[in-house]
């Protein structure tokens, strides 16, 4: 059974039909509405599991007026379902708006959790870093992205992106030109699908592995980027720690850190990094 006046947030399948748990199936056939980013997806989802539940429209342009409506058929004592075209809903999708405002009238929402592209191919990378930050689609100008990856660059950690097979070529050339060429890269694309694709190089080579077959600049892509190497203080000494401190205060980082190697005689990369490190505790 299921309770009364409820949102249940339900995880559809990436791609293939076959990944969605049994309970969201039931959630999905006993629930009074489906509230679905597009009708069609929903219901070529539903009709493969013999599921005839009645649909509504909830999309990044009318999500605020349907969610008036959904509220309102809450107070009737409906029970409604949110699933997005893809994945699990409100990440990188809509639903955010609608989760709050339910919460906000005091009906419970109940996550039915299952796939989501991000810990799909992040599943399948072979990344030991145990922390990552995903961070979703990336600006659509390449202005925003650029300064978007600047603010991402001292960050230690994995750093997940979603991108479309139309701006996979400029976000690449820009991952490039922000991050250099030695950071790993895993490429995942058409996950769960027939053509999935899980490719790992070097950033500096995956303009050219992209270029090389238009067929792997098809579907949609999750982009696990290597964080940045950590540097431990303790490589570099006191002194130079203090005088980079010292520069920082007063110059830009890159002309700090110049200035830092020639007065301390200190590795250039390390101080680059500790500066990187230094600015990032700063603002945070």
């Amino acid at each position: 059974m299921l309770a009364k006046s409820a949102l249940y947030v339900v995880a559809t399948p990436i791609g293939n039909l076959r990944d969605i748990s049994l309970r969201a199936l039931d959630v999905l056939a006993l629930v009074d509405v489906v509230a679905a980013e597009h009708v069609n997806t929903a219901r070529h989802l539903l009709a493969s599991h013999s599921i005839a539940t009645k649909i509504v429209t909830l999309h990044q342009h009318n999500e605020a007026a349907v969610t008036e409506k959904i509220v309102a058929l809450l107070a009737a004592r409906k029970t409604i379902a949110l699933v997005t075209d893809a994945g699990t809903p409100g990440i990188s999708d809509p639903g955010a708006i609608l989760v709050n405002q339910v919460r906000t009238h005091g009906y419970p929402v109940i996550p039915i959790p299952g796939a989501n592209a991000a810990i799909c191919a992040l599943s399948a990378a072979g990344i030991t870093n145990p922390h990552f930050l995903f961070y979703g689609f990336l600006p659509n100008k390449m202005a925003g992205r650029k300064r978007e990856l600047e603010a991402l660059k001292s960050l230690s950690c994995t750093l997940i992106f979603y991108e479309a097979p139309h701006r996979i070529l400029e976000c690449a050339a820009d991952l490039i030109e922000v991050f250099g060429t030695q950071r790993q890269i895993t490429i995942a694309r058409e996950l769960t699908k027939v053509f999935e694709t899980i490719h790992v190089c070097k950033l500096g080579d995956a303009l050219t592995w992209l270029q090389a077959d238009c067929n792997q600049r098809k579907g949609e892509f999750v982009l696990l980027l290597s964080g940045a190497d950590v540097v431990s203080k303790s490589e570099i000494s006191d002194g130079g720690q203090r005088i980079l401190k010292l520069l920082l205060e007063d110059l830009p980082l890159k002309q700090a850190v110049k200035l830092a190697t020639q007065i301390t005689g200190e590795n250039k990369n390390s101080l680059y990094k500790l500066a990187l490190s230094l600015k990032a505790d700063k603002e945070s």
